[in-house]
């Protein structure tokens, strides 16, 4: 549990929480995959969960251009698979039962994946300290965006089965909406979170591009709306999406938020005015 960021209350104070615990795995295998395209990302997480099950505990998309970024701002990083592929996955299995062979098992679904040439190329970490440096080539992605300059992030999520469809589309539209911006939609595809994040065409001025992402905004939540999905995945709502939130949330789910605000929250104490914009009383 991460406790480096604290979120603010709307409508309540959590004064007690039940914590799960589950036992530490014993038995760990880490690929990365070059594939071509996001609906082979797609692909290989069917196969993998159709394989794996439960032991499928982690399966992480990220594009050529996030990958890019991390070897090119972010030391200490290599280039792991030959030649240049579109998308790359990061996917992990784990087990506390130290008897499976996660690793042979990883390799049986790749090979049957390239086969139906759904992959381009992979590799199966051979060492712990191998698949802790697969697992920083995600991790530090978005400070290797930051490094690149201005970034307009989008925090959604659509349901997984769309969402090959979501990131070609999305990309489209946002491209013809704006020549040489540079798409890294990367993120957690087993529950359909994706960080949808733009950065500013080469030689652009950072403010001249961050005063246009409301114009993306619309074009990314329209879109993710007609999907299903949610325009705040894990990062929640907050001031930021306060007028997001008007234009894609019922407005029957509104009124009762509101009405559940007053009820817990009568004198307004708790964050007025940052999420609901109805007057705290």
């Amino acid at each position: 549990m991460c406790w480096s960021t604290i979120s603010m209350p709307t409508s309540g104070i959590i004064t007690a929480a039940v914590l799960r615990l589950f036992p530490k795995p014993k038995a760990r295998a880490t690929v990365l995959a070059g594939l071509a395209d996001p609906h082979q990302v797609l692909a290989l997480f069917r196969r993998l969960r159709a394989v794996a099950g439960d032991a499928l505990t982690g399966f992480e998309m990220m594009p050529r251009f996030g990958m890019d970024l991390v070897l090119r701002h972010m030391p200490g990083h290599r280039r792991v698979l030959a030649g240049d592929h579109a998308f790359y996955v990061l996917a992990e299995l784990t087990s506390t039962r130290i008897s499976d062979d996660l690793p042979s098992l990883a390799e049986e679904v790749l090979a049957a994946a390239m086969e139906a040439g759904e992959v381009e190329d992979a590799v199966v970490a051979a060492s712990e300290a191998q698949a802790d440096a697969l697992w920083r080539l995600r991790e530090d992605l978005s400070d290797a965006q930051k490094a690149e300059g201005g970034s307009i992030k989008h925090d959604v999520s659509v349901p997984v089965s769309r969402v090959a469809d979501f990131v070609v589309e999305a990309s489209r539209l946002c491209e013809a909406h704006m020549a040489g911006v540079r798409v890294c939609a990367f993120g957690h595809v087993g529950d359909g979170n994706i960080h949808f994040n733009l950065s500013q065409p080469a030689g652009m001025d950072k403010v001249a591009f961050l005063a246009r992402w409301e114009g993306f905004n619309r074009l990314v939540h329209d879109y993710v709306s007609a999907l299903g999905g949610s325009i705040s995945a894990e990062h929640g709502i907050g001031f930021l999406k306060r007028e997001e939130l008007r234009l894609y949330k019922d407005p029957v789910a509104l009124d009762v938020m509101a009405r559940l605000k007053d009820a817990m929250d009568p004198a307004g104490l708790l964050n007025p005015g940052k999420v609901l914009l109805r007057p705290d009383r």
